[in-house]
């Protein structure tokens, strides 16, 4: 057994026993035999470019681990990773920014995962206000400035509820692509949390973010908006979190605001 190959076979055993996979199951999924799998996690075969490719899109793995597979068989990585400044990505950071703007007078945000901001229209400063000037300074990052007692966290009525959505959502993340990194920010974020409240009334479809701000208190819920069909591992991990109203009271009061 070559070292790509035993390298090959240790991820991707790694991954279809994280994902709870049987070899039948994968097999089947990437249009191959259980015999030849079994070969490849044995590190008897040495599998061929397409193979790792269907097998790592059966495994439902990102972009990034996708290439990350390949250069373990010993292949360059096909998805590239452009710079959210390059050229190639102006007609992207043009659509972002109309969509921030149409979103308006809602707040709305672009992260890398994580939570780290890329870019927010102006009503972001409806979640930011009174927060420490060290939670503003770049790279912010928006998870830790909403839970921080320093940040939104002293403002936030419903922090014990939220903020464990929020954590809730990131161990999630953390069981699909284990990242030391990733447990640690949890484990920080989680130390911020007071102890759980008896659970409080809220829309039956979100939980929603109650938010103390001088007019009064807003209830807002989240959307998530990705880039499904991206080919690109930058454009693939930026999420667009817009912000809406829940009530009417919330909305006059942002549309005020705005």
């Amino acid at each position: 057994m070559t070292v790509l190959e035993e390298q090959f076979a240790r991820e991707l055993r790694r991954w279809r026993s994280r994902r709870r996979i049987s070899q039948l199951d994968l097999a089947i999924r990437a249009d191959t035999t259980q015999r030849h799998l079994s070969f490849l996690e044995q590190g008897r075969s040495q599998p061929g470019r397409a193979m790792v490719v269907r097998l790592a899109e059966s495994l439902d793995l990102s972009l990034r681990e996708r290439n990350e597979l390949l250069l373990a068989a010993g292949y360059a990585p096909i998805y590239t990773e452009s710079s959210l400044d390059a050229p190639e990505l102006g007609p992207v950071r043009e659509a972002l920014e109309r969509i921030l703007d149409g979103h308006l007078p809602y707040p709305a945000v672009v992260v890398r995962p994580y939570g780290e901001l890329v870019t927010a229209n102006p009503a972001f400063d409806v979640l930011s206000e009174g927060a420490a000037p060290a939670l503003l300074e770049p790279p912010v990052n928006v998870l830790r400035l909403a839970l921080h007692p320093d940040g939104m966290a002293r403002r936030v009525q419903n922090l014990a509820e939220w903020g464990r959505h929020i954590t809730g959502s990131l161990r999630d993340q953390a069981r699909q692509s284990p990242d030391p990194a990733l447990e640690e920010f949890i484990a920080e974020l989680a130390g911020y949390l007071p102890d759980i409240d008896p659970p409080a009334a809220h829309l039956g479809f979100a939980v929603p973010l109650r938010l103390r701000v001088r007019e009064g208190e807003l209830h807002l819920i989240t959307t998530l908006t990705s880039f499904a069909t991206a080919v690109d591992v930058t454009l693939s991990e930026l999420r667009l979190e817009a912000f809406l109203p829940a009530d009417e009271t919330t909305a006059t009061i942002l549309r005020q605001r705005g």
